[in-house]
């Protein structure tokens, strides 16, 4: 996995400094993933005929119209070129055939018993039984039985045009042809009988069935066995009169056949014994085979059609398998979240809980600033109302727009401005702990703004000498747009309960860059902030951890920033977000195998910040693809039950965290549309960071246009609001 890095400085424009417009192959890639699994999925209820089935079924009706040499003559009908004729079997020949299948359980029963017995049979086989189980109806056609047209749907064709009966017929041929390499010229319509029952609504099907080249095949006996009565009454309804042929109407799909088996075991040793052959149709009737093999592009668009098919049912139970799993993900780490979030809230709680001594000590604040003139005042601003003592260092990492000019135009005590050129934000963060004078340091980004408690209460685990680094609670400032309420949602349920979380298993993955703090003690010892990965963040926290140092969350620790608030600016910062976890988990790979402090966190913290940072997220939009399925194809109703089941389940995990936090609950009114749409582009998100992974593309900083819209916290229920100047903001 080659993992690589640009920094957010790089020029990527054209010489003109225009930038150039064009769909990179690593986007390209996951919206193509997505289409096809879609794709598969629709072809696979289009096949199991979940969405075109129509059951309906035409009463008897008269029959005037319908020829009397028809209606009074044989099972086999030929309305070919014009004529109207029928054919009987001769004696003492019967031919039996089954309708429905091919069935995987009953359909090579079938085949068994007539092999035991030497017997041959003609299946009238749907397209979409067909399309599924391919190898059963090339054994059909391998050990000498015909097959049949049995329509593709198992429709009543009296209620279809004749644009669908054409279609049914096709597909149908199509799918036998990419089974055994043959076309058939037989066909029977669903819910026929004898030729005595045609009626006004099914004879004008048979004449047009005629007219694209089809005999129509019914019946003389009818086993019933679909009814289920018994072996010996299944017998004695198949068995013809007088030692007459008869063409036998049985079933190997739709249900339970088994008395169908055992009648089958007897039926035909015992008419053998009577001097009765069990032939197909052709056989009995001395015509040549109905079956003319296929060759040429029709042969290979039945193979294509065949291993399509097989491929959809393929992905399909993939995907079924990644739905189990992305439940049980889901549910488990909801599960867990509520759990230790609430044991994480009753610890910090108690009224004897402490650190250890309170931290009093100055502070060092670290702001890196690329481009950040319209929010970097702002940000200082509210740290001059820290209760806290600090100073601050303005990194300006090459900026072009003035940002470290505005800071010093401010003119305030104790804060200070460097320069360097531009060179990423782990260099400015580097650069500034070579100029902080104090042991703790606090870094934030230029867009976030700070409440005066802030930075007291980021610091007070420091208080406990095995804390090495400590994760503030990063809000979104701007929620008041759509895509703002739902990243609020997400910071507050899905980062913040996710850090309670962690800090009670002891592996917390990321010290969020809006807001957290540091030993620099802790970090020398590592090479402070790498540039080897996109998230630096993720990078030193693991690193952290690995050298033997605790990291905790401090949730009291309230940073308000500026979130993105356009589509595209969120997708560039989620998808280095996600790119970059998965380069530092990489790069921490080997703390799998290692011991001590390190080889916990590597069995502990790599497998859940994997499971649930990366491959969860990766499956969760299963969860809505399925509901489009079940919705499309059903059962509707059991799949909206389902998928309102694992609604409900967050909607308690977001109210619980909502409350920890001390939100108000009327953002989380948008909560269903968030996981129907945001996921999808999380998703498609964290798949183009796999194939950039995968491919060992590069990816560059992607800096984010601001607006400087949070100059301060948002308005809280006023027991809770932030105190700033001796009045509440």
């Amino acid at each position: 996995m080659a993992l690589r890095t640009r920094r957010h400085g790089a020029a990527t424009g054209a010489p003109d400094g225009s930038r150039r417009r064009r769909l990179p192959m690593r986007l390209l890639l996951p919206v193509l993933v997505l289409v096809a699994l879609m794709a598969m999925l629709m072809l696979r209820g289009y096949v199991h005929n979940e969405i075109l089935a129509d059951h309906r079924i035409q009463p008897e009706a008269a029959s005037d119209r319908v020829p009397e040499k028809i209606l009074d003559g044989g099972p086999v009908i030929d309305t070919r070129g014009g004529r109207t004729g029928s054919l009987r079997v001769p004696d003492h020949r019967l031919v039996l055939t089954f309708d429905d299948g091919p069935d995987p359980t009953w359909t090579p029963k079938v085949l068994d018993v007539l092999k035991k017995h030497h017997a041959h049979a003609v299946f009238f086989v749907t397209g979409s039984m067909t399309s599924r189980y391919p190898d059963l109806v090339k054994r059909m056609v391998d050990e000498g039985h015909e097959v049949g047209l049995h329509t593709f749907n198992h429709p009543d064709l009296s209620y279809q045009s004749k644009k669908r009966i054409d279609w049914e017929l096709s597909q149908n041929q199509l799918a036998i042809t990419g089974a055994a390499g043959v076309r058939t010229s037989l066909f029977r319509p669903p819910y026929s009988s004898f030729a005595d029952a045609m009626d006004d609504k099914s004879w004008p099907v048979t004449e047009y069935i005629g007219s694209r080249g089809y005999i129509t095949v019914v019946n003389n006996t009818d086993s019933e066995d679909w009814k289920k009565p018994g072996v010996d009454e299944i017998i004695r309804r198949a068995t013809p009169h007088g030692g007459k042929g008869a063409i036998v109407l049985m079933h190997d799909s739709g249900g339970d056949r088994h008395q169908t088996v055992q009648a089958l075991d007897r039926f035909l040793p015992e008419l053998q014994e009577r001097g009765y052959r069990f032939d197909n149709l052709t056989e009995a009737l001395g015509a040549p085979s109905a079956l003319t093999p296929v060759a040429g592009a029709d042969l290979w668009k039945g193979k294509a059609w065949v291993l399509l098919v097989r491929a959809a049912d393929d992905i399909t139970g993939v995907l079924v398998v990644g739905l189990a799993v992305t439940g049980t993900l889901v549910i488990g780490r909801f599960v867990l979240m509520l759990l230790l979030s609430g044991v994480h809230a009753r610890r910090v709680r108690r009224k004897n809980f402490s650190w250890g001594p309170p931290v009093t000590e100055p502070v060092s604040v670290l702001v890196p600033a690329y481009n950040e003139a319209k929010c970097i005042e702002n940000t200082v601003r509210s740290l001059m109302a820290s209760e806290h003592p600090i100073e601050v260092i303005v990194v300006d990492d090459g900026s072009t727009d003035g940002t470290a000019r505005i800071v010093e135009a401010m003119g305030l005590p104790n804060v200070r401005v460097v320069r360097q050129l531009n060179a990423g934000k782990p260099a400015a963060l580097n650069r500034g702990l070579a100029n902080a004078r104090h042991d703790l340091v606090v870094m934030m980004d230029g867009d976030t703004v700070f409440e005066p408690a802030t930075v007291r209460e980021l610091v007070q685990p420091f208080g406990d000498p095995r804390v090495g680094a400590v994760a503030g609670n990063a809000k979104v400032g701007n929620r008041d747009s759509l895509i703002g309420a739902w990243q609020h949602i997400e910071y507050v349920m899905g980062f913040n309960l996710d850090r309670r979380m962690y800090d009670i298993l002891r592996c917390m993955p990321t010290i969020p860059g809006a807001v957290g703090a540091f030993r620099r003690s802790a970090l020398e010892p590592i090479g402070g902030m790498s540039d080897d990965t996109l998230a630096e963040d993720t990078d030193v926290t693991m690193a952290l951890h690995r050298n033997g140092w605790r990291v905790v969350y401090a949730e009291n620790a309230r940073a308000w920033t500026e979130a993105p608030e356009s589509v595209q600016q969120l997708w560039s910062q989620r998808y280095r977000w996600s790119y970059g976890t998965m380069q530092a988990i990489w790069k921490h790979r080997r703390a799998l195998v290692e011991r001590g402090p390190s080889g916990r966190f590597g069995r502990v913290g790599l497998p859940f910040v994997s499971l649930f940072m990366v491959v969860a997220p990766l499956l969760a939009p299963l969860i809505d693809v399925f509901l489009l399925y079940g919705l499309i194809f059903g059962p509707t109703q059991k799949t909206v039950v389902a998928w309102l089941g694992v609604l409900a389940i967050q909607a308690v995990c977001a109210a619980y965290a909502f409350r920890l936090d001390r939100e108000r609950m009327t953002h989380l009114i948008s909560l269903p549309l968030q996981q129907i749409l945001y996921r999808q582009l999380m998703y498609v998100v964290l798949l183009q960071s796999w194939i950039t992974a995968l491919t060992g593309g590069r990816l560059r900083w992607q800096k984010l246009r601001r607006t400087g819209g949070v100059s301060m916290p948002p308005a809280t229920p006023a027991q809770h609001q932030p105190v700033m100047g001796g009045r509440p903001v």
